[in-house]
């Protein structure tokens, strides 16, 4: 596999160039006092170190090695041993500081923006999905217990998993009760302390158990034996692996065990346990009966890491495939040119037509997620930073473009592994180069954290029929403010015009699926998925054409100098998205505008 390279260039690029993210830090008083451009390029560029220089060179070896299980002495539980090097490259890790580089400063945490710990968390996937889960999560329940913990626990917990001492893990899943957490059947029994006594078992429980920290922290939903019934009746309680003294030393082992790992498709090197809760000690976080409001704070921190996920897997799999491209010769161009004369009778397979089209669908795909994950990180500063109405759109956007970021980057993420898999020919099939990790890792993105197709009904349903248009209509109308603000520019006519056309589309669509709601349900199930990347194609046209108008300012400028290369690279780039992948929204549109009977008239037996 090609050694990973940060795009620190194009990361730079959209902060500043397109985001002007240096102006808005200017604008919000709790950023503006701790971090300007100069702290943030000395964060990414520390963090690109980490990323290639110790992550990366593990991740082939600790695929082939995995985690391994061994079961106590006791016959209770379970030990899980991370692949070699795991360990010492997470001490490096955490000695860093990165562990709490978006933490709450009150209790050790850096309180980096999220347009810069989103560039961190594609960095670390890109440099090893599996490597960078364990962290990642830690820093999803950081975020829960800050917001929702007491004053109590999160002086406990909180300064250990910033500082990397301690990880934690998320337990939701029961082997009966997936994405319907309502039928979940831990149980939680007050006790004399105010403490809960925890009885339960949970699978697919990443980080679970592993030898990287001395203690895991563990945040579990169950149920009061009187709870209410479904959903409503859910509560949030922290369950440290090792409970925990007052001065936060380590006391007792807790009544928590690992009682498997699971063998998987990818992501070998992160351990996902089956986890058994045995009357085990666990705090209250939050309110009774209300936990998953609690979950869904970490949830939807960590839906957005997965989307970057896929991005991630994308973005290595396109270095690979576009090194692999200029080094292999293979076949003759069909036009021939001074470029494509070789000594040894055969051209770079980058003289092909559909060798050039799949190195261009990635990096369109790409640069365009990388932008618009930008775009939306942007938004979730301006929700916890802003103030008034700027705060309040920035909110309505986050929860809009939450299942968007999920699933569209991940299913765009994938496509790109495949497709450079499909560069390498049958190289790409074996284990020497690397490339099929890339698949099977990026595989996961699409599944965990709410599967693709319950994302896609929750922008629907939820967050698109249920405000009845409101949400989505706050993205439309700034989409049009921007495009007023250009009218008359005749470099930006090419973008501008299909952009507009795109939206257009997509806003009468919109409005047909809200009125569909009220005629037959199962239209709008059918539709979701479509719909979702509708949404994704048209949002990427706006952020790509943004990056093209500041490329296109930037090549004007005499000073452009070595970096006119990358500007005309975007500008390229920008005209490949919208002439061959912007497209792609008219068979969407098509499918979108069919009804469900073609699929509920089949009975059950004629499938």
């Amino acid at each position: 596999m090609t050694e990973y390279k940060v795009p620190l260039n194009d990361m730079d690029f959209l902060l500043y160039d397109v985001f002007n993210v240096d102006e808005v830090w200017r604008s919000l008083p709790q950023l503006a006092e701790q971090l300007d451009k100069d702290v943030a390029g000395a964060i990414l560029q520390e963090c690109a170190k980490i990323a290639e220089q110790a992550i990366a060179p593990i991740s082939r070896e600790g695929d082939e090695e995995g985690v391994s299980f061994k079961l106590n002495d006791n016959g209770i539980g379970g030990k899980v041993t991370t692949a070699k090097g795991y360990k010492e490259a997470f001490a490096t890790y955490a000695e860093g500081g990165w562990c709490g580089l978006g933490g709450d400063v009150e209790y050790g945490g850096m309180g980096m923006p999220k347009v810069l710990t989103a560039f961190h968390e594609e960095m670390l996937s890109s440099a090893d999905i599996a490597f960078a889960l364990y962290p990642v999560l830690t820093a999803g329940a950081g975020l829960s217990l800050a917001k929702h913990g007491s004053e109590a626990l999160k002086e406990k917990f909180l300064t250990k998993m910033y500082s990397g001492q301690w990880t934690a893990s998320m337990c939701l899943t029961e082997a009966h009760a997936g994405s319907d957490l309502g039928l979940i059947q831990t149980k939680a029994v007050l006790q004399d302390d105010n403490s809960y006594s925890v009885t339960g078992s949970k699978i697919f429980i990443t980080g679970g158990e592993h030898d990287l920290t001395e203690n895991i922290v563990h945040l579990v939903l169950a149920k009061l034996p009187d709870a209410p019934a479904g959903p409503r009746g859910i509560s949030l309680f922290l369950v440290p692996k090792i409970l925990v003294n007052d001065d936060q030393s380590l006391g007792e082992p807790n009544k928590v065990s690992c009682g498997a790992i699971e063998h998987k498709m990818g992501i070998h090197a992160s351990a996902t346990c089956v986890m058994n809760f045995d009357g085990a000690k666990g705090y209250l976080i939050g309110e009774l009966n209300k936990g998953l409001a609690c979950m869904f704070t970490m949830m939807n921190f960590e839906r957005i890491g997965v989307g970057i996920q896929g991005l991630s897997a994308g973005e290595r799999s396109y270095q690979n495939a576009l090194a692999y491209a200029k080094d292999r010769k293979q076949g003759r161009a069909l036009v021939k040119n001074e470029t494509t004369k070789s000594a040894n009778n055969a051209d770079s397979i980058m003289v092909h037509g559909d060798v050039r089209r799949m190195l261009l669908n990635m990096k369109a795909l790409n640069e365009g997620s990388r932008a618009l994950s930008c775009y939306i990180a942007l938004q979730l500063d301006y929700a916890t930073y802003g103030s008034g109405e700027l705060q309040e759109k920035g909110e309505a956007l986050s929860a809009l473009m939450t299942p968007l970021a999920k699933a569209f980057f991940t299913d765009l993420g994938f496509e790109n592994t495949v497709t450079g898999q499909q560069v390498f020919g049958g190289h790409g099939y074996i284990r020497e180069w690397g490339q099929e990790q890339l698949v099977r890792d990026a595989r996961i993105t699409q599944i965990y954290e709410g599967t693709n197709g319950i994302q896609a009904m929750d922008l629907l349903m939820r967050k698109v029929v249920g405000s009845q248009g409101k949400l989505v209509n706050i993205f439309i109308d700034e989409v049009r403010s921007y495009l007023q603000t250009v009218t008359g520019d005749s470099q930006l006519t090419e973008f501008a015009q299909p952009l507009s056309q795109a939206l257009d589309d997509f806003s009468q669509v919109s409005s047909a699926l809200i009125k569909q709601a009220d005629v037959n349900l199962n239209d709008l199930g059918v539709a979701a998925n479509d719909y979702l990347h509708l949404f994704g194609y048209t949002a990427m046209a706006y952020v790509w054409m943004k990056m093209a108008q500041s490329s296109l300012q930037k090549t004007t400028q005499q000073d452009a100098g070595q970096s006119e290369i990358f500007y005309q690279s975007k500008v390229h780039t920008a005209r490949y998205f919208f002439t061959r992948l912007l497209p792609r929204r008219l068979s969407l549109m098509a499918t979108i505008n069919t009804r469900s009977d073609c699929l509920f008239n089949i009975h059950d037996d004629l499938f």
